[in-house]
């Protein structure tokens, strides 16, 4: 179980701000990096889709386990990656939407890395 500290809100709430700020930009590129590369293949497909048999026989095509390992890699894990981001964003916004200036919050050791820096 996660170790977890106590600190007032008014301390905790504009460090909260700021990590969810960044947490949102680092998943938006990452979903910028993911979309472009599901153009690119899209683009490929339908470049090797308009061209003549005979093209298609001599250039050849990427077997399916290859498409199958680059999707893992550059689609699959990414936004796995992403959900977790949205998760903290939204476990950083019930803190701050629970609680008052005044009030001692319990911060996940997840978020602890914010305060020491």
């Amino acid at each position: 179980m996660p170790l977890r500290t106590t600190r007032k809100a008014a301390e905790v709430l504009p460090f909260l701000e700021a990590f969810i700020t960044r947490k949102e930009q680092q998943a938006r590129e990452i979903e910028q990096v993911v979309e472009r590369y599901e153009v690119k293949r899209m683009k490929e497909e339908r470049a090797y889709q308009t061209m003549s048999s005979f093209r298609r026989m001599l250039s050849g095509k990427k077997p399916d386990h290859h498409l199958a390992v680059e999707y893992i890699h550059y689609v699959k894990k990414p936004m796995e990656q992403v959900r977790k981001l949205r998760a903290e964003i939204e476990q950083a916004r019930q803190i701050m939407n629970d609680s008052k200036p005044g009030d001692d919050i319990t911060v996940p050791e997840e978020f602890e890395d914010i305060f020491s820096s």
